[in-house]
Order: structure tokens, then C-alpha cells, then sequence
């Protein structure tokens, strides 16, 4: 049932998506206290008000999350997906004011909380007679995803500090913005 799962094209678009997506998300929010203490500086206790926010964005992002899979989850997975990619540029580029960051931290919440959601229904569509496996390698690169996503950041914040990490979410964000955009929409399409 895997090897049924994996030979589908349409899941190895998903989890080369979520690969990308959750590896970038990790690296970055692993990371996102020394980047908001270094860049716009908040305190510890808006740091947390932040992480409130990013939690309460994430909860609104499930929903909305769902609702635009509902119609098309190619399109909903990418634009979660882009929209990571675009707060983590806001907070590369315009991250020393503190009112940025701090929008950027609720948008990037609301639309991880939409990732998730919506890959979970790209992949059951993408295999709809296999779903049980499709949803178990899904949750295996998920967490491949997450210790990489760590161990990378790690690695980054190392070499060129926290805003060397947001660098490496708003690339991987888009590249699996892309991968989803090109070859999901397409494959979205020709079924």
C-alpha cells in the first residue's frame, strides 16, 4: 500500500511539499525568541504575546485552512505555503519595527495553521484508495521535516545568526510555494 501510495504522483507533490514547507517553518520558529529579543527587540513578555498571537492566528488558519482545501487543496497548500514565504521576508526586511514583526508573527501563525490542514486533504485526495497510507508517510515526512528543519536552524543560527534562519524559511516557503503552485495546480487540474 505504500509503494501504491508513493507511485502516485500527486502524493510525492504533497510530501515534497511538506518537506520543504515544515523543514523551513521549523527552522524558523525553533529560532523566533533570539530573532524577536535581537531584531525588533521586544521584551520577554511581548515575545509572549507574540507566541499568543502566532498561536491564536494558527487556530484561525485551521479553519480557513480547511474551507479553501474544500474547493481546491492545491491552492490552499500553496498559498499557506506563500504566505509563510512573504511574513518571513516582512520580517527579514522590516523586522527591526516591532509593530511588523509583530503582525508578521499572527499572519505567519494563521497560515501554518492552514498548512497543515490543507496538505492533509491535498494527500487524501491524492490517494484516496490508499488514505491510510498516504496519511502515514504524510506524518513520517512531517516529522523527518521537523528534526530537520531544527537541526538546520541550528546549524544557521550558528553560522549567521537569527535572521539567517528567517532567510532559510522564506526560501524553503518557496520553494514549496512553487512545487505546489507548478506541479500541484497542474495535477489539481488534470483530474
Amino acid at each position: 500500500s505504500f509503494k501504491a501510495a508513493l507511485s502516485r504522483r500527486s502524493v510525492a507533490i504533497g510530501l515534497a511539499t511538506a518537506l520543504l514547507v515544515i523543514s523551513g517553518h521549523f527552522a524558523g520558529f525553533t529560532f523566533i525568541r533570539p530573532f524577536l529579543e535581537e531584531v525588533p527587540r521586544l521584551d520577554a513578555s511581548t515575545v509572549s504575546l507574540a507566541l499568543l498571537v502566532f498561536g491564536f492566528g494558527g487556530f484561525l488558519g485551521n479553519f480557513a485552512g480547511g474551507a479553501i482545501a474544500e474547493r481546491s487543496p492545491a491552492w490552499a497548500v500553496a498559498s499557506a505555503s506563500l504566505l509563510i514565504a512573504g511574513v518571513t521576508l516582512a520580517l527579514s526586511v522590516f523586522g527591526t519595527i516591532a509593530g511588523v514583526a509583530f503582525t508578521a508573527i499572527a499572519l505567519w501563525g494563521f497560515a501554518f495553521g492552514a498548512f497543515p490542514v490543507s496538505i492533509s486533504i491535498w494527500n487524501a485526495r491524492a490517494a484516496p484508495d490508499h488514505a491510510e497510507s498516504a496519511g502515514a508517510l504524510l506524518s513520517s515526512v512531517f516529522q523527518v521535516a521537523i528534526a530537520m528543519g531544527a537541526v538546520l536552524g541550528g546549524l544557521i543560527i550558528d553560522i549567521s545568526g537569527s535572521e539567517g534562519v528567517i532567510v532559510y524559511v522564506i526560501f524553503s516557503a518557496l520553494a514549496g510555494a512553487s512545487v505546489m503552485f507548478i506541479f500541484g495546480r497542474a495535477e489539481e487540474r488534470s483530474n
